[in-house]
């Protein structure tokens, strides 16, 4: 088969000269390494040690892992086919339009939630010195009228950083990114070293005070998995990077490993550094008011006399999550782009790229609106919640794309491939599937609504458009029991709200037995090969 070309395609493809290749190995790790290190690691560690107490280091442990797993199918559709956007192009090339727009939707929910809570969390902090940044409403931290006026001005130097294109914003990356990574290591290791409340391990009910249930808790509902998100920005700039095959998989894989050594130091940090005024109630009762103001690493390292310490991390309370939503502006503009792509709609305003090689108006429209979500809403944690079952849904979609397309496209070169055949990929959508079922049913009917709503946006918009697109139903229809299933096991789980038909223990082999029979369904639903090779010629790559 010939190389498909500009000139004979319908719709211009990502790869000649629309997004430029200009990020290397090193800035594409680190558009990884921000993407990861936000605000998650400012207070997960809290909320995991409130769910698991000392066994939350099993928890962080467990989240690197199944976080990895999900990494590896994404590494290699990445590879395969390195688009701009590509989260939401591959199920499209395996499932059809209508399974693109459904992951793409997924995808961008959790991409533009995530920039105004990271800009959230760092004015938060930065309230110990600019006390009218913050202020507390019906027992929530909300912004202030100035506030809310420099997470405007956030939001825009976001916006124009990644409007002057993808060198400045991986510049702009990799300095953020080495901080990001130098600050929470050195305060970790120096707490470690100054702390003395070594029987916090064994204390207040032992090493595991609230079982197995309390360490998987604290992966789904704790914020772990949201400290872990982000690895997959590298995916969705796969288009933007001079040796994809080299790149995306050290950037995706090589992200999640580094990060998840500083995770495990910082939990370190905490349990061995909170004194016991804080825990006087036990690990359960340990919340931000036990650490003042100031948030609990800033406030141990003060109480342990390393104000240096404090410092440092009160400036990386503001870097960490500045840096992580310049990130995400980026890739929810290419989240929007790429759905626009997937619908026929490469000449509309989403898919327009600028002479600079970047999605102006999907810049744009990811900003603006991010500041929508920076207007009162609950608690960071419920927030978290929503988003880590948002994205851990859109990874845990990646593995039967992957496994469907060894089936259309046995031949295309894939200069990663995961190994151990489908046993991997099969074993990736299951630890996604219990990692939502964990999450609960508080936050789980709340995402089923927005992806409805997702769903009813998508034939008005194609109605509108005209586009000669189509959604190919019968090949993506094993989403919809997919997505029901999913809520309904929610609800009788004892997770989150759940009712609690569904005891602790057999809950696993229910979601394992669910997962098999939706896998194949989705296998056998796959499009023909014939129809995928048109697809992904119209993106310019030769089949």
């Amino acid at each position: 088969m010939s190389v498909v070309t500009p000139e004979n395609t319908s719709v211009q493809p990502d790869r000649p000269k629309l997004m430029r290749r200009e990020a290397g190995r090193q800035g594409l790790l680190f558009i990884a390494v921000s993407g990861i290190i936000g605000s998650g690691w400012l207070l997960s560690p809290m909320f995991a040690a409130q769910d698991a107490g000392p066994a939350s280091l099993i928890s962080w442990v467990l989240g690197g892992i199944a976080v990895g797993i999900l990494a590896l199918s994404m590494a290699e559709l990445s590879t395969m086919f390195p688009l701009a956007g590509g989260i939401a192009r591959h199920p499209h090339f395996a499932f059809g339009g209508f399974a693109g727009w459904l992951v793409g939707w997924l995808a961008w929910l959790g991409f533009v939630t995530t920039t105004p809570v990271e800009v959230l969390a760092a004015l938060q902090y930065a309230t110990n010195y600019i006390p009218w940044l913050t202020h507390q409403s019906g027992g929530q931290i909300v912004l202030t009228g100035p506030g809310y006026v420099v997470a405007a001005g956030l939001m825009v130097l976001f916006a124009a950083v990644n409007i002057l294109g993808v060198r400045w914003l991986l510049r702009t990356t990799v300095i953020t990114g080495w901080w990001k990574l130098i600050i929470p290591l050195v305060a970790s290791v120096m707490i470690i070293a100054f702390g003395h409340h070594g029987h916090n391990l064994t204390s207040y009910g032992g090493f595991a005070p609230y079982g197995v249930k309390g360490i998987l808790l604290a992966v789904a509902g704790g914020g772990i998995i949201f400290a872990y998100t982000g690895f997959e920005q590298a995916a969705v700039m796969a288009g933007e990077t001079k040796n994809p095959s080299r790149n995306v998989p050290i950037a995706v894989i090589g992200s999640v490993g580094i990060v998840a050594v500083v995770y495990v130091l910082l939990q370190l940090a905490l349990l061995l550094g909170v004194g016991p005024a804080a825990l006087r109630h036990g690990w359960a009762g340990l919340t931000t008011s036990g650490f003042g103001a100031y948030g609990p690493f800033a406030s141990i390292a003060t109480t342990l006399g390393l104000s240096w310490v404090a410092v440092l991390l009160y400036i990386d309370a503001f870097v960490s999550p500045a840096g992580c939503g310049l990130v995400y502006v980026a890739t929810t503009a290419r989240t929007s782009y790429a759905m626009g792509r997937n619908l026929g709609l490469a000449g509309s305003s989403v898919s327009w790229v600028s002479k600079e090689g970047v999605p102006v108006f999907s810049i744009i429209l990811a900003a603006g609106l991010g500041l929508l979500f920076l207007l009162p809403f609950p608690s960071w944690q419920v927030l978290v919640s929503f988003i880590t079952s948002s994205l851990v849904m859109m990874y845990g979609l990646m593995p039967p794309a992957c496994a469907a397309l060894r089936r259309q496209l046995p031949k295309t070169e894939r200069p990663y491939r995961v190994p151990g055949g489908d046993v991997f990929l099969f074993l990736g959508f299951l630890v996604a599937n219990l990692i939502i079922f964990w999450t609960g049913w508080n936050t789980n009917w709340k995402l089923l609504i927005a992806i409805g709503i997702g769903l009813a946006l998508l034939v008005p918009s194609l109605w509108r458009q005209q586009a000669q697109a189509s959604l190919e139903l019968r090949h993506g229809w094993w989403l919809l029991p997919y997505l029901v299933g999913l809520g309904i096991l929610s609800y009788l789980g004892t997770f989150g709200g759940g009712k609690g038909y569904i005891p602790f223990g057999w809950d696993f082999l229910v979601v394992i037995a669910f997962s098999v029979v939706i896998w194949l369904l989705a296998l056998a639903s796959r499009l023909p090969a014939e129809r995928v090779e048109q697809i992904v010629q119209e993106t310019g790559w030769d089949v």
